[in-house]
C-alpha cells in the first residue's frame, strides 16, 4: 500500500476513520502533525484502554453499591454536610436516602459507561455523569475540615484528604472514557451516513 502526502488535518482524521471503519484487528492511527504512515497500536495500550474503562466501571458501581449501607451513609455525611454546594440536599432527603440516591446515580453511570460497544452515546452520558460525581467529590477537598494535616497544605491527612485526592485519577479516567465514547459515536454516525 502506498501512502500519499496528506496536507490537511481533516484528511488525516478521515484516513484514520477509514482504517477503523474497515474493522482492522488493530487500530491504526495517524500523527496529526506529520504525514507519517499509520502505526499499529501496541497490544499493551489496547489492554490498558479496556482496563481503564472497565476498572472505572467496577470502582463506580462498587462505591455506588456501598452507598446503600448505613456505614457508608454515615461516612459521607460530614463531607456533604460541610459542602456549601451540596449540604442543602439534607433539607430534602435524610442521610440514608441521600446516600442511596447518590449510590443509584453512581450505579447508573457505571452501567452506562460499560455500554460503550453497544451504545457509545449512552456511554458518553455515563462518563459525563461520572465526571460530575468526581468533581463533586473533589470539591470536598476545599470544604471539609481536616483535609490538611497539622502542617497545612500541601500535606494532606489520610482521611479525608488522601481519600478524596484519589478521585483526581478517577476524574481523568472518566474524562478519557467520555472522549473515547464521543469519538466512537461520531465514527458510527460517519460510517452510517
Amino acid at each position: 500500500m502506498q501512502i500519499k502526502a496528506i496536507n490537511r488535518p481533516t484528511q488525516l482524521i478521515s484516513l484514520a476513520t477509514k482504517y477503523r471503519a474497515k474493522g482492522a484487528f488493530m487500530i491504526r492511527t495517524m500523527n496529526r502533525h506529520t504525514a507519517e504512515a499509520p502505526a499499529t497500536e501496541h497490544p499493551v495500550a489496547v489492554a490498558g484502554r479496556h482496563l481503564v474503562r472497565y476498572a472505572l466501571v467496577v470502582v463506580i458501581a462498587w462505591i455506588g453499591a456501598l452507598k446503600y449501607s448505613s456505614y457508608e451513609a454515615a461516612a459521607i455525611h460530614p463531607l456533604i454536610a460541610n459542602s456549601p454546594i451540596m449540604s442543602w440536599f439534607y433539607n430534602i432527603l435524610g442521610v440514608r436516602s441521600l446516600a442511596a440516591t447518590l449510590g443509584t446515580v453512581e450505579i447508573i453511570a457505571a452501567v452506562l459507561i460499560a455500554l460503550r460497544f453497544v451504545s457509545p452515546r449512552l456511554s458518553a452520558l455515563g462518563s459525563a455523569m461520572a465526571i460530575l460525581l468526581f468533581l463533586g467529590t473533589l470539591s470536598f477537598l476545599f470544604t471539609t475540615p481536616g483535609v490538611t494535616a497539622a502542617g497545612g497544605f500541601p500535606v494532606l491527612s489520610v482521611l479525608p484528604g488522601q481519600f478524596l485526592l484519589k478521585d483526581l485519577v478517577l476524574l481523568g479516567a472518566a474524562l478519557w472514557t467520555l472522549g473515547d465514547s464521543l469519538s466512537a459515536a461520531r465514527s458510527r454516525v460517519q460510517s452510517a451516513g
